[in-house]
């Protein structure tokens, strides 16, 4: 989750206010705009042992806080924890904590500093804000949609709530109301433009407006020419349009400014393989696994990849990966399945189709393939209610009325095949396998001028012109061979 880019600012400005009373007592020195320089002031204030009851928690909080900015977490913890033994009541030190076990991605010790925070000062936004990034980061979007309401209501201009709103809404799935959330940011907050573009037009992607998305990355790299994520993005969404060019340029600049961008470098990959060019598209596959070893989405599609060129070996190899990192990827026990197909491994295909369809019971495809596993181990019956499963979920899989068909004429029942084929056909009325597979049904059923009629629209599509004029020589050899058997059977009874 992306919080704001602004948050660590907030913080620093946020624990600071309302305590000007307490601060009198050493004016500025520990408020400058150097958290190194703090840190040594607010120091040698805690230890000149000259400060107040009141004070020294204030002292505490400013060098936690200045720790914090500097990414010392567990010590900025210890000092906002002295300045709470100092002081059990003092919300602006419990939103502190809060922040950095935030940043510790310890979300429910964070929500429940906040909500002490929110306890003792129900008005401090801050603590609502940063409460509902936490409920977000924890996918309880819900939480989170109502802290952002509520720190609005309090700060109706807070135009960082208003973007974090949003992003709580993309990842809920509403997009129409993020685009919302951020197209009201870029009315309220000038400096935050670029960033609220760019989400703007991932919420568009996702609603599959790839032209405004791609509208609104573009804004976003005009005014920040060096957003990898724009650049990213960008690529993705031309990606998604089919312009494969154009998404590797852009997969390319995003790599140009980050080398170590691993998603770049795989989605470059499949740009690469849609293009055909699948070495490329290796190179790009193994360049996003040096620089992410356990990337299981890379290992699969690198898997397909091997699988396409005909290499089950490796394909298995890279599926074995991909479900060593994620024993639950259901796509990779299907295609790993699919490759032992391939290999003749009927057997094994058969168990990781059994796995899939455990992980995922409505699966369509897994019975489709356990059933073609099935099939060719001659095992007719079960194919039969596999291809029948599979059409249950998928009713207009013309390849599943095919393959029942086949299994159905396996066992003899060619008026059931028949039936299977034709509807195969009406789905997809230029399907060749169909018409190939009717023909011989028509054959084994006696009914040969069906089964010549679908013989001759086979090899019309199959062949086209030429497919036709083969028909007509084998009939014309055909009839000969008749004539001929004719006559010598006339001249032998003479």
């Amino acid at each position: 989750m992306r919080v704001s880019l602004i948050t660590a600012v907030l913080l620093y400005l946020g624990v600071s206010l309302g305590l000007g009373q307490t601060r009198d007592e050493w004016g500025k020195q520990c408020m400058t705009d150097d958290p190194a320089e703090n840190i040594k002031v607010c120091s040698a204030l805690i230890a000149s042992g000259q400060l107040s009851n009141k004070a020294l928690p204030v002292a505490y909080l400013d060098r936690g806080s200045a720790y914090a900015l500097q990414g010392k977490y567990d010590i900025a913890l210890q000092d906002y924890d002295a300045a709470l033994r100092l002081n059990s009541k003092y919300a602006n030190a419990f939103y502190g904590r809060g922040w950095v076990y935030g940043k510790k991605a310890d979300y429910d010790h964070a929500i429940q500093d906040f909500s002490q925070a929110l306890r003792l000062n129900p008005h401090l936004s801050a603590a609502l804000r940063e409460r509902a990034i936490a409920y977000t980061h924890k996918d309880d979007y819900l939480r989170a949609i109502q802290d952002y309401d509520a720190a609005l209501r309090l700060n109706p201009n807070d135009g960082i709530a208003i973007y974090d709103r949003g992003l709580a809404f993309a990842h809920n799935g509403d997009y129409e109301r993020a685009i919302q959330e951020y197209s009201q940011v870029l009315k309220l907050n000038p400096s935050f433009i670029a960033e609220a573009l760019h989400s703007r037009g991932l919420a568009y992607a996702h609603q599959k407006d790839y032209n405004h998305a791609i509208q609104d990355f573009d804004q976003a790299l005009r005014l920040k020419p060096d957003f990898v994520d724009a650049f990213y993005h960008r690529g993705v969404a031309c990606a998604d349009k089919g312009d494969y060019v154009r998404a590797i340029q852009d997969y390319d600049q995003a790599i140009g400014l980050n080398a170590r961008l691993a998603d770049a470098f795989y989605s470059r990959a499949v740009a690469y393989k849609h293009r055909g060019d699948y070495e490329r598209a290796l190179e790009d596959y193994n360049g996003a696994l040096r620089i992410n070893p356990n990337y299981a989405e890379a290992f699969y599609s690198r898997g397909r990849l091997y699988a396409d060129k005909g290499d089950y070996g490796r394909a298995i190899h890279d599926y074995d990966q991909a479900l060593g990192i994620n024993p639950n990827y259901v796509g990779a026990f299907i295609t790993r399945g699919l490759a032992y197909w391939h290999s003749g491994n009927y057997d094994q295909a058969v168990k990781d189709y059994d796995q899939a369809l455990r992980l995922k019971p409505d699966s369509a495809e897994a019975f489709y393939n356990r059933a073609l596993a099935y099939e060719h181990k001659g095992d007719y019956e079960r194919a039969v209610q596999d291809f029948s499963q599979a059409l249950r979920l998928k009713p207009s899989d013309s390849d599943a009325f095919n393959g029942r068909g086949f299994a159905y004429a396996k066992e003899g029942d060619y008026d059931r095949a028949i039936k299977d084929y034709a509807e195969a056909l009406r789905i997809n009325p230029r399907y060749a396998r169909a018409l190939a597979n009717r023909s011989l049904a028509y054959a084994h059923d006696g009914n040969y001028l069906a089964a010549v009629a679908d013989r001759s629209r086979f090899l019309w599509l199959r062949f086209g012109i030429a497919g036709r004029t083969i028909l007509c020589i084998l009939a014309i050899l055909i009839a000969r061979i008749v004539l001929l058997a004719v006559k010598r059977s006339r001249s032998n009874s003479r």
